[in-house]
């Protein structure tokens, strides 16, 4: 388990032994982002990335580097449930309310895996 420090908030990191493994192997650094969506509804989704996309990404290791990303859509429309509308980012007035507090990776024959909650 390791532990990070993102927005001044504490990140409990928990790796499977399959993501350990899979970590080790890797050439680069694996980019994670939880990216907390709201819309409609509010998702949560853990996202992979061969390359850093985040600014405010955080190192968690030799080849992990993790970063939280609130994003919002302009529009909530039924007619747009089925496509994937368009992102921006979400301002907040206080972000590190809703940093989460852990975050689990797992990596399967299917690829890389993640969930975080509070």
């Amino acid at each position: 388990m390791l532990e990070v420090v993102i927005e001044n908030r504490r990140l409990r990191v928990e790796l499977t032994k399959a993501a350990e493994k899979a970590l080790t192997q890797r050439e680069g650094v694996l980019f994670v982002e939880m990216e907390l969506y709201f819309s409609c509804l509010i998702r949560k989704q853990v996202l992979f990335h061969d390359h850093q996309r985040q600014q405010n990404s955080v190192s968690a290791g030799n080849k992990l580097s993790i970063s939280f990303h609130p994003v919002m859509t302009s529009s909530c429309l039924i007619s747009e449930a089925s496509a994937e509308p368009a992102k921006s980012d979400f301002e907040m007035q206080r972000r590190e309310c809703f940093v989460p507090k852990w975050l689990r990776l797992d990596y399967k024959k299917s690829g890389w895996t993640g969930e975080f909650g509070y």
